[in-house]
């Protein structure tokens, strides 16, 4: 990655950019062959019940495997460690909800949406109405990360800026999901499914083959400098006001250049030494300048050209590499090594400049292997209760949100019975599982590539490829982009089923006949699909895998209580239905956008602690939801004829 002598992460790939094109060219090809069967509604939202369940149980691994399960947790891992892998333990736990409770039901209750399931029992317009908002709200939801995914990965392959992947992928979606609906969707994600494990695997392969390296000071770009003696004394240090950075050590050097550095001790064959560290550094101001350690980089505002990072900087034994590892011995030598992490934080240098200093943080392998090192993550081990709550809240959504994902659910109806719908489960399962095992590898061959961003965390495996094979790279960054399309397809078909048939049809019971919903579902799938391009412009730069779970908590408080109630308890009735997916997804949606997180990473409020005391509402909205449930239906519950008597 050298560009007129200097590192740089990106250049435009132009084998990658052919391969793109051919997946994309061969996707809707097969969108547009797939077409002609796709003419009356059933065909449309469910493929006529044909597919073969095996098909089904891969396009089950297509559709959940998304931009938040190949970019987020990857990229979670590599910037972490461990702590990224408990997203995939709780993604993967969730399919037992789907399997022992929700599959055959939805088979046999259903027959296009989400919401005939709630709604077989009762009949009730109104349940039509809560569900097909609610299915639209959690579609929207999870198609932000998708859509900051596909703008993600088109940076790299063909050089364009965020918004116009989003825009590309916006409108090759549109057109898969016009031409074909869930015949083509289901092929797609097929396929990726079948590519995107398959070729893991082979990047898994490699990371094992290639083993650990001590990483040079050429190859990471950066220097690491040593003062053991003291700072010059030609160096001036800076005092930040308050000590507020502590963290940080800047100073102007002989030649008058900020320098900062980050400090922390370590042991040498001399004894215990403090070292300083020099840390990336950027600065932009009003004009769009960008320095990279204090040296103008030229008019990118936004997009500076930072060194590619990630490293070992001890190996057990002393040895500078290790040669083949095994699937064990890859973790039990890292274990025992030391690896160089990132962090980041703003400093606001007065009205109209913000520096973003990127630091290198010196770590125990032993630590990296361990949950509670991820800031969001730190209550696991410490004593901070609310920190426990926020950790236990994510892993309770992501174990029952995977049962409410409407363009999950709506996959049960593309099976001919319950027993297929049962079987297909179980293939997505294994698929799945295989999957977030080999993300564990990929993350943290990702950690020691020297080929991370550390200005994104979802480039971390495709930039992994690069590291390895610029073929590699081209076909990672491919099927990542159709993963993307196949998962988007799947949301837009859910979001056009709810607005159609529960919303139009059924609740506003406006006369339509089979090919007049096909046309008004296409007609919504281009509406929800802009949607979905304006959502994964304005969202850039959040980590992928951090918006699904909040998708996830949306679903999981809107929809599971609802469909678990009906299945299990006779007393439910359809004004607890209403009201309990009503205040599950306004309560959810409301905690979320009063979040720390959503008022400093979304509306621009830094450092604002937020109107609720954590960031991930299910612990507090699902048990909500059937609370809410079981309290209404008790006070409408209409009296037995029998008791009545």
């Amino acid at each position: 990655f050298v560009q007129g002598g200097r590192p740089v992460i990106y250049e435009p790939s132009v084998s990658a950019a052919v391969i793109f094109f051919v997946f994309v060219g061969i996707t809707l090809g097969i969108s547009f062959w797939l077409g002609r069967k796709a003419t009356d509604s059933k065909g449309y939202f469910a493929a006529h019940g044909q597919i073969p369940w095996f098909v089904n149980g891969v396009a089950f691994a297509g559709d959940y495997l998304s931009a938040a399960s190949f970019l987020g947790i990857c990229g979670m891992i590599a910037f972490y460690g461990y702590d990224g892998f408990l997203y995939s333990i709780g993604y993967l736990a969730g399919w037992i909800v789907a399997l022992f409770v929700i599959a055959e039901p939805m088979k046999r209750l259903g027959k296009f949406t989400f919401a005939d399931a709630l709604d077989a029992k009762f009949q009730s317009p109104g349940i039509k109405l809560a569900a097909g908002i609610s299915t639209l709200a959690v579609s929207v939801f999870y198609l932000i990360p998708q859509m900051v995914g596909a703008g993600v990965l088109v940076q790299p392959l063909l050089g364009f800026p965020h918004w116009a992947g989003v825009v590309i992928v916006g409108v090759t979606v549109i057109m898969i999901v016009v031409t074909a609906g869930m015949v083509s969707t289901t092929w797609v994600q097929f396929i990726k499914g079948t590519l995107l494990v398959i070729f893991s695997a082979i990047l898994t392969v490699m990371i094992l083959n290639r083993g650990f390296s001590v990483a040079t000071e050429e190859q990471t770009g950066l220097r690491t400098i040593a003062f053991p003696d003291g700072v010059p004394e030609d160096w001036t240090r800076f005092v930040d006001q308050e000590d507020k950075w502590s963290n940080f050590i800047r100073f102007k050097d002989e030649s008058n250049r900020i320098r900062i550095f980050t400090q922390f001790d370590r042991d040498t064959d001399k004894g215990r030494e403090t070292w300083l560290l020099e840390a990336q550094y950027t600065s932009t101001d009003k004009d769009g300048t960008v320095f990279v350690n204090g040296e103008p980089k030229g008019k990118k505002k936004g997009e500076p050209e930072l060194h590619p990072v990630g490293h070992i900087s001890k190996l057990p034994g002393g040895v500078d590499e290790t040669g083949p590892l095994g699937p064990l011995s890859f973790f039990s030598t890292l274990q025992e090594s030391e690896v160089v992490l990132w962090g980041s934080e703003k400093i606001k240098e007065g009205d109209d400049q913000t520096t973003t200093v990127y630091f290198q943080k010196p770590t125990l392998g032993s630590q990296v292997l361990r949950p509670g090192e991820h800031p969001k993550f730190k209550g696991i081990r410490g004593k901070d209760f609310i920190g426990k709550l926020n950790f236990l809240s994510l892993m309770l959504a992501l174990f029952c949100g995977t049962a409410s994902l409407p363009h999950i659910l709506i996959r049960y109806y593309t099976v001919k019975d319950a027993a297929a719908a049962r079987k297909s489960t179980i293939v997505g399962i294994g698929s799945i599982g295989f999957f977030y095992v080999l993300t564990l590898y990929m993350g943290l061959g990702a950690m020691t590539s020297g080929g991370m961003d550390v200005t994104n965390s979802n480039m971390a495996a495709p930039l992994l490829a690069r590291s390895m094979s610029e073929l590699l790279f081209a076909a990672i960054s491919a099927i990542a982009f159709t993963t993307v399309l196949g998962t988007v397809s799947g949301l837009i078909l859910a979001s056009a089923g709810a607005v159609t048939h529960d919303l139009m049809s059924s609740y506003l019971k406006i006369e339509m006949d089979d090919h007049e919903k096909v046309r008004v579902a296409k007609l919504s799938s281009v509406v929800v699909g802009a949607i979905a391009i304006g959502l994964g412009i304005l969202f850039e730069g959040m980590n992928v895998s951090y918006l699904v779970g909040w998708a996830f908590s949306v679903a999981a408080s809107a929809n599971l209580p609802s469909l678990i109630m009906i299945l299990f308890w006779k007393g439910a009735t359809k004004e607890g239905v209403i009201t309990a997916v009503v205040v599950g997804m306004i309560s959810s949606l409301g905690w979320i956008l009063c979040s720390a997180e959503t008022m400093n990473s979304v509306f621009g409020f830094t450092g604002h602690a937020g109107f609720v005391p954590f960031g991930q509402p299910g612990i507090v909205t699902i048990p909500l939801g059937f609370i809410t449930l079981v309290v209404v239906s008790l006070l409408t519950r209409k009296p037995e004829p029998e008791a009545a008597a």
